[in-house]
């Protein structure tokens, strides 16, 4: 199961320097000038978790497996994009394929870093890039619209599903409001996903700060982080520059180096477990002397997806879930315990897993 956070934004804002040091690696080129990524790198990075490695001192396991999430960095997308100006065709082909999507702002200040627009204001930037996905989500729906309402005025039940959703999104697009602002019942949500719009998708806002406001962020993150409330998106600030210098350090230096800036930890886990709660994804895990190991499914999925995940032999032959919350996993000091507490379950095929739930499954081949 891949999940995939496209990391996009003005050129020159820190996209690429981010994505370096995500995946620690000089896979993509970070340098001054605009469309300096021209294809789209991809790394694939573990979703921090302290509460595997507790897991996995109680339950004494050889190897730990930590779930990942994949980033893609797009190249730059400048005003015009829509219209094919700059890299703009081949970035909103990019985006279409992500699942959700980190807009990295600039909200520093810095002479020797040229911003495409000669100018710092995040929130217009985010307005650009915004504006952008919009005209590009009003021209294809305009474009899928007109045959689709022939086949609806002729009484085709999925054509007139399908465009009444087509046309709610048009409605806020015109209104200059993103797709993913649309009210959708439970039944319309999965064929309104299936439309493949690019303001569809969630957002998570990356202000990039300077150094000295990597801790408690700065006038330019706050403007941002209000845009971010009222939109029902998500926003962190986060120092690019500090998380490559601390990418490049061993690992017993970067607590220390972190500390003198008062940090507890890397911005970049924060940007992990954000990307990861955008899409919302929950984990659960299995743990024993083998492994420990973690999972991820979406919110809301029951026990056979869960075993699903790990093999769709499970899924088909499920029988039961053993389940234990990890917090009463840890109290109890592993399963054994837990079980002789009466925090051991039996759950059935229709359980909703838990984030946080150490399972085993029972299945029928």
């Amino acid at each position: 199961m891949g999940f995939k956070c496209g990391i996009v934004g003005l050129p020159n804002v820190g996209k690429s320097t981010l994505f370096n040091a995500l995946t620690q690696t000089a896979a993509a080129q970070a340098a001054n000038y605009p469309f300096c990524t021209i294809e789209p790198n991809v790394g694939d990075v573990a979703v921090p978790d302290a509460r595997l490695d507790r897991l996995a001192e109680i339950a004494k396991s050889a190897q730990i497996v930590p779930t990942r999430i994949t980033f893609v960095d797009i190249a730059g997308l400048v005003r015009g994009a829509s219209k094919g100006e700059g890299l703009g065709n081949q970035f909103l082909a990019n985006i279409r394929e992500v699942d959700a999507v980190v807009h990295v702002l600039r909200c520093f200040e810095d002479g020797d870093v040229v911003h495409v627009e000669n100018r710092i204001d995040p929130v217009s930037d985010a307005d650009v890039v915004e504006t952008e996905l919009m005209l590009a989500d009003l021209e294809s729906l305009e474009k899928r619209i007109k045959p689709l309402e022939k086949k609806a005025h002729s009484g085709e039940k999925e054509a007139k599903e399908q465009l009444a959703l087509m046309t709610k999104a048009v409605v806020l697009l015109r209104q200059g409001k993103p797709a993913r602002a649309a009210e959708l019942s439970h039944e319309q949500q999965e064929p309104y996903r299936q439309l493949g719009l690019l303001t569809q998708k969630p957002v998570l806002y990356v202000c990039n700060v300077d150094e000295a406001s990597a801790a408690a962020g700065n006038a330019f993150s706050e403007r941002v982080e209000e845009k971010a409330r009222r939109e029902g998106a998500g926003a962190i600030a986060i120092s690019c520059r500090i998380e490559e210098e601390v990418a490049q350090l061993a690992p017993a230096e970067r607590a220390e180096f972190l500390a003198s800036l008062g940090l507890e930890e890397p911005g970049l886990n924060r940007l992990i477990r954000a990307g990861y709660g955008l899409l919302g994804l929950i984990t659960f895990f299995t743990a024993g002397p083998k492994e420990a190991k973690a999972w991820t499914v979406t919110k809301g999925s029951r026990a056979p997806q869960a075993a699903g995940v790990i093999h769709t032999d499970f899924e088909h032959g499920f029988i039961r879930a053993e389940t234990i919350p990890y917090g009463d996993y840890v109290a109890h000091n592993g399963e054994a315990g837990a079980r002789d507490a009466g925090k051991f379950r039996l759950e059935g095929k229709e359980y909703v897993v838990q984030d946080g739930d150490v399972m085993h499954f029972r299945f029928s081949t």
